[in-house]
């Protein structure tokens, strides 16, 4: 209801993910909860879903409806997480501002005059306006920090490979310098790093092999803030 309410606003949602009632009857009967059981998760357009496009705004795309979830869907599923939306991008993804001519513009709910960023802008949005607690953006250089920036929220780029991403377009004729990352956005850093854990399991490292088995690092987080004077003067 929120997350509708949102995208009556600013146009953020391209889309609503069905199954979502059958998927939290079947998690009521899992005897292990997930670290993200019954959250509502919000999902960036290009991240495939089971059944929908990942449109990329790009008419090109729009009847190449997904066979199977992406790993990190599968996983989100896995730890109890419930994926219901895929949100707004601008063509290509390439840009920071949000926008394409198949879905419109997606305006920043915190002022309409304003951009919410790119490209993950509709995730920003949707987040930023209440219509979402936890989004999976993703990120080569800034689309998950600008829009988490622009629509007052937290965000994470987390290291190159660390998480499974989903793969390139087979018909790009560029490589990017730069690895792009999936990562978490939500309103808070406890949110990116509960993400980050329910992520960072034996679910995703078997799925993808090529992810570093390593678990998430909980004392790494706790160990105070880098930025804080006295951490500076040690570095």
């Amino acid at each position: 209801g929120e997350a509708l309410e949102v995208n009556r606003e600013v146009n953020c949602v391209i889309d609503f993910i069905h199954g979502c009632e059958d998927q939290l009857q079947k998690l009521k009967k899992q005897k292990e909860k997930g670290l993200l059981y019954g959250i509502p998760i919000s999902i960036k357009d290009h991240i495939n879903c089971k059944g929908h496009i990942s449109s990329a705004g790009m008419v090109k795309f729009l009847g190449q409806v997904k066979e199977e979830d992406s790993v990190i869907v599968q996983v989100l599923k896995h730890q109890g997480g419930i994926p219901f939306v895929k949100t707004n991008i601008p063509q290509t993804m390439i840009n920071y501002d949000c926008s394409n001519l198949i879905f419109g513009q997606t305006l920043n709910p915190l002022n309409h005059q304003k951009s919410p960023g790119g490209s993950s802008g509709g995730e920003g949005a949707l987040i930023s306006g209440g219509g979402s607690i936890l989004g999976i953006g993703s990120d080569v250089a800034g689309s998950i920090r600008l829009p988490s920036s622009f629509c007052g929220l937290c965000g994470l780029k987390p290291t190159g490979n660390r998480i499974s991403s989903p793969p390139a377009c087979s018909d790009r004729t560029f490589v990017l310098a730069v690895t792009g990352m999936l990562g978490p956005m939500a309103r808070d850093v406890d949110s990116l790093a509960l993400c980050m854990k329910a992520l960072l399991c034996q679910e995703m490292f078997q799925l993808d092999p090529t992810v570093p088995p390593i678990p998430f690092d909980e004392e790494v987080r706790l160990r105070g803030n880098p930025m804080s004077p006295s951490a500076q003067q040690q570095s």
